[in-house]
């Protein structure tokens, strides 16, 4: 596993999506899943309000804080500050990470969403601490997302930088290993846990497919 600055381990991160919890309190899919393996927690909420967003945030804030794993706060670097989460992610669409880091100073960690090598280059000489990588299989968890990549992107990338990969889209525990195998640090899921009925249950699969395969590597 590549070495981050802060140590994080970036095994199992899970991205929010209330849409996708079936009412249940986000704070208890968190906690639950966890217990059971999860490592990062990145909050998300493309439909909120700045109000909104910055409670919700204060709420995962302490969430993570009992649980000893760090907050990302997706997009919004004001919205990071204010919560005073670990860090701040960012889509090619949002601020650039070199602005950001100016914003939010040298140990606030900050991942960007790549799909390309180009990206992945420039997001690293931008001062970015981790790589979102994906998608890498085909997902309906974004409207929006890009045309999956497949495992060959990230291969190459793992090639081009130094710093951690995060794989992301359509990863469940059947091809969490194969993810790791092609060399992500670790995997980032959304529905996979948040929509189960058991997130404990679906961490637990998750965490174990990924250990399995680091330690095969």
């Amino acid at each position: 596993m590549k070495a981050c600055k802060s140590g994080i381990d970036f095994g199992l991160y899970l991205v929010s999506d209330r849409g996708l919890s079936g009412g249940r309190p986000l704070e208890q899919i968190v906690r639950e899943s966890a217990a059971s393996g999860v490592t990062v927690v990145q909050l998300r909420e493309k439909d909120a309000g700045t109000r909104e967003f910055l409670d919700q945030a204060l709420a995962l804030r302490q969430a993570a804080s009992d649980l000893a794993i760090p907050l990302i706060i997706n997009d919004r670097v004001d919205i990071a500050l204010a919560c005073r989460a670990d860090g701040v992610h960012l889509g090619q669409e949002d601020m650039h990470c070199a602005f950001a880091r100016r914003i939010a100073g040298k140990n606030m960690i900050i991942g960007v969403s790549v799909s390309t090598v180009d990206e992945a280059i420039k997001a690293e000489a931008d001062g970015a601490d981790y790589l979102g990588v994906g998608p890498l299989f085909a997902t309906s968890t974004k409207a929006d997302a890009l045309p999956a990549t497949g495992l060959g992107v990230l291969r190459t990338i793992r090639q081009a930088v130094r710093i951690p990969l995060v794989g992301i889209g359509g990863i469940t525990h059947t091809n969490a290993g194969d993810v790791i195998h092609a060399g992500a640090d670790g995997v980032a899921v959304v529905s996979a846990i948040i929509a189960s009925s058991n997130p404990g249950e679906a961490a637990r699969a998750l965490r174990s497919a990924v250990d399995q395969a680091l330690c095969g590597r």
